[in-house]
C-alpha cells in the first residue's frame, strides 16, 4: 500500500484476478458511509495521462495515469496530483476539449472555436446546486462559474471537434449548451423533459446529443425523436446512456422494481436492435448505474447493484466479463481509459477501482464497418445495392433472432 497524495491511498491486493488497483479515500471514520462521500462521475482525459474522480465531499481529485508513471516525476509540466475543492458536492465532470476523431469532424472543427496550443486542458465540474467549475488542469487554477441550471447538474460531455463547446444535464430537466471560448456563454438552453435527465452523449460524428433516450440535432437544436418501445407496463427509470464509437448505435440502460435491461437503439430509424435484461428476486436492490462502450465499439461495460462491473460483447448471449456477485460493490458509474483494456468504476464510498478490461482484435469486418459508419447514416446505406447479408451487418441487424432478447442471470461468474 502506498501513498498517491494526502486524500487517497492505493491498494493492489485483491482476490478479484480482474482488478489491477484501488484507489481509496482517506476520510475520518465519522464520515465514512455518510451522504456526500459518493465517486458519482470518474473521466480520463482525451489522451488518457490524467485520470479525475469526484472523491465526495466537494473534492475532485486529479492523478496522472498510469499512476506509476516516471512522466510524473520528470516531465516539463507538473504531473502531481491535484486537489479541487468545489464547495458542493460533485456529480458530473468532463474533461476537454476533446480533438475529433474522423476527418470529416476535424473539417469541421477548423471553422469553429477551438483550443490553442497543446497545454490547454480544462476539467469541467458538474454541482449539487446547479453550478458548472471550470478549471485549468495543469495550472490548478478555476477558470470561471457557469450558471443556469436550478438542479443537480447530473452529466457533462465535450463534443469530439475539438471545440470549447460543453453540453450538460441536469435534473432540473433541462439540457444547455455553453460556449467555453466565450468564457461560458450559455448557446442553447433544451427543454421539454418530463423527468430528470441523468446521462447525456454526443454522436462521434457530433450530429445528435442523446439524453438518454431522447435525440436531438446538435446542429439545429431541434428536437428529432424519442426512442420508445417495449411492453413496459411497470414504472422504470432511465439511468445511462452511450453512443458507440461510430455512432450507428445507441444504448440506453434503464431500470424498474423487478429487473433492469438495456436496449441498442438505431438512431437514425428509432428502431430496437437488440436488448439485454436481467431479473432478480430483491425489488428495488438491483439497479443499473452507468454503461459506456469500449473505445473499439466491440464490447459494453456496465455498473449494477450486484456486480461491481460486468462487459457484454452486443448480439451475445452471457457476459464476456464479469465479477463476482457483490452486493457490496456500490457501483456508480464506469469509464473506459482512450486506448482500451482498462475500465475504472466509482463507488458510493468514494473509492475508484480500476480493472482489466478484455483484449479482444477486432475483426477486419468490424474495422471496416466502424470507420464506414462514422460518415455514412443508416439512411444513406439502405439504398446502396448491396447483398442482403452485407447490408443487414453494416446497420447492425444481423443479430439472430433468439439473442435480439437475452437474459445475463443464467451466466457464471467469471473467473479470470
Amino acid at each position: 500500500m502506498c501513498s498517491t497524495g494526502t486524500n487517497a491511498e492505493l491498494q493492489q491486493t485483491s482476490s478479484d484476478p480482474a482488478l489491477l488497483l484501488e484507489l481509496k479515500t482517506r476520510r475520518p471514520p465519522s464520515l465514512e458511509g455518510r451522504a456526500g462521500c459518493e465517486t458519482w462521475s470518474v473521466d480520463f482525459s482525451p489522451d488518457g495521462a490524467w485520470f479525475a474522480w469526484s472523491m465526495g465531499h466537494g473534492i475532485v481529485w486529479v492523478v496522472a495515469w498510469p499512476l506509476d508513471s516516471e512522466d510524473s516525476q520528470n516531465a516539463e509540466i507538473d504531473r502531481g496530483d491535484k486537489s479541487f475543492s468545489c464547495g458542493h458536492p460533485v456529480w458530473g465532470l468532463a474533461f476537454g476539449p476533446r480533438p475529433p476523431k474522423s476527418s470529416a469532424v476535424a473539417r469541421q472543427a477548423k471553422t469553429g472555436k477551438t483550443s490553442k496550443g497543446s497545454k490547454s486542458l480544462l476539467l469541467a465540474t458538474g454541482l449539487e446546486n446547479g453550478v458548472i467549475k471550470i478549471w485549468n488542469v495543469l495550472t490548478g487554477d478555476a477558470v470561471f462559474d457557469l450558471h443556469g441550471h436550478e438542479g443537480v447538474v447530473r452529466d457533462l460531455v465535450f463534443p469530439q471537434n475539438g471545440t470549447l463547446t460543453l453540453i450538460s444535464s441536469s435534473r432540473d430537466k433541462t439540457l444547455r449548451i455553453w460556449d467555453l471560448a466565450q468564457k461560458g456563454k450559455t448557446v442553447q438552453v433544451l427543454s421539454g423533459h418530463k423527468d430528470w435527465i441523468s446521462s447525456c452523449c454526443v454522436s462521434s460524428d457530433c450530429s445528435m446529443i442523446a439524453s438518454v433516450a431522447d435525440l436531438t440535432d446538435l446542429r439545429s437544436y431541434t428536437f428529432i425523436r424519442k426512442l420508445t418501445g417495449g411492453n413496459y407496463k411497470t414504472l422504470f427509470l432511465l439511468s445511462s446512456c452511450d453512443f458507440s464509437p461510430d455512432g450507428a448505435v445507441l444504448a440506453t440502460a434503464a431500470f424498474s422494481g423487478s429487473s433492469w435491461w438495456i436496449d441498442l437503439w438505431d438512431p437514425y430509424t428509432a428502431e430496437k436492435l437488440a436488448t439485454l435484461v436481467d431479473y432478480f428476486n430483491d425489488i428495488g436492490q438491483n439497479q443499473i448505474s452507468s454503461i459506456q462502450f469500449s473505445p473499439n465499439g466491440l464490447h459494453l461495460a456496465m455498473v449494477t447493484d450486484d456486480r461491481a462491473l460486468r462487459i457484454w460483447e452486443p448480439g451475445q448471449r452471457g457476459m464476456v466479463m464479469q465479477t463476482k456477485s457483490d452486493r457490496a460493490s456500490n457501483g456508480l458509474c464506469c469509464k473506459y481509459h482512450p486506448q482500451g483494456g482498462v475500465i475504472a468504476t466509482g463507488t458510493r464510498d468514494g473509492h475508484v477501482r480500476f480493472w482489466r478490461g478484455p483484449r479482444t482484435v477486432p475483426s477486419l469486418c468490424h474495422l471496416c464497418r466502424s470507420i464506414l459508419r462514422q460518415s455514412v447514416s443508416t439512411h444513406q446505406m439502405e439504398p446502396l445495392p448491396l447483398p442482403k447479408r452485407i447490408l443487414q451487418y453494416l446497420t447492425y441487424r444481423n443479430i439472430p433472432e433468439r439473442l435480439k432478447t437475452c437474459c445475463s442471470s443464467d451466466e457464471e461468474d467469471w473467473e479470470g
